[in-house]
């Protein structure tokens, strides 16, 4: 796997110039596992589609290798499921960089697909339609895509949202030997109690970085308190302000004091 390490350096990343992601900066060094929590509406699927490409830096930068190899995982309310595709079509989707989207699969294609369709428990599912599929179901199909793509980077949103546990557990599984391969794993969470056992780091998002580090660091009460703190004291009508403003999206200075304190303090992945 590459070694190449993927940064942040100042970033705001947003939507009509209201920042979601604010003035974040960081490493995440090539092989970490990486969990990515907060409450709704943190910023942790914006902060992952900067990195993906879909949103732009409204200030900052990520720094990323061009050579770097992304795949990317959406949350499965984004994807439309009543699609006419069948479950080799879904998966199938993880070859393109290798083939293309146009491009003629090879009989050796057809040998991955059923593999990583076997890896990820779906063994003959291949010409089940997508609509056929449970919640769990579809999340492996999701997850043997990725398998195929190979990447270097793998961006995990929201993966273990209304799947069974048998399912959360295989899903572990193949995010914990991705990380024993040396892949760099993201993942945006909810279950705290799920990080704290699997996770080794954690970035803690209340739209401002929170806390960055090792798990049991981060996940403190006073961390948790401050990010609902600072997510409570959030003005969305705020104006956009560039790094060298003085104002903060934040409504009291009680607020901005602890940014301060945890910008300073933050760990690295």
């Amino acid at each position: 796997m590459s070694q190449q390490s993927l940064a942040f350096r100042d970033l705001t990343l947003g939507y009509d110039r209201h920042p979601a992601v604010h003035h974040l900066s960081g490493t995440v060094p090539a092989g970490s596992l990486l969990a990515i929590v907060g409450a709704n509406g943190s910023g942790k699927s914006t902060l992952l589609k900067g990195i993906v490409g879909v949103l732009k830096p409204m200030d900052g930068a990520i720094l990323r290798p061009a050579s770097m190899r992304l795949a990317y995982l959406p949350q499965q309310s984004e994807l439309d499921r009543s699609f006419p595709a069948r479950v080799f079509d879904l998966v199938s989707l993880g070859l393109w960089p290798r083939r293309g989207l146009l491009g003629r699969h090879k009989a050796e294609d057809r040998d991955r697909l059923e593999a990583a369709l076997a890896a990820v428990g779906l063994k003959g599912f291949a010409t089940r339609g997508i609509d056929t599929l449970s919640g769990g179901q579809l999340q492996r199909a999701l997850f043997a895509r990725v398998l195929l793509q190979d990447a270097d980077l793998i961006l995990l949103d929201e993966p273990f949202n209304a799947v069974d546990h048998k399912t959360v557990e295989d899903l572990v599984a193949l995010i914990k030997q991705w990380h024993a391969e040396k892949r760099t794993v993201l993942v945006v969470a909810h279950d705290l109690e799920l990080v704290r056992a699997h996770f080794p780091q954690t970035l803690l998002l209340a739209r401002r970085l929170v806390n960055w580090g090792p798990t049991a660091q981060v996940l403190t009460p006073a961390n948790l308190a401050l990010a609902l703190h600072f997510h409570e004291a959030w003005d969305d009508n705020a104006p956009w302000c560039a790094p060298g403003d003085t104002h903060d999206h934040a409504r009291d200075d009680h607020a901005h004091e602890h940014h301060h304190h945890a910008h300073q303090h933050r760990g690295a992945a």
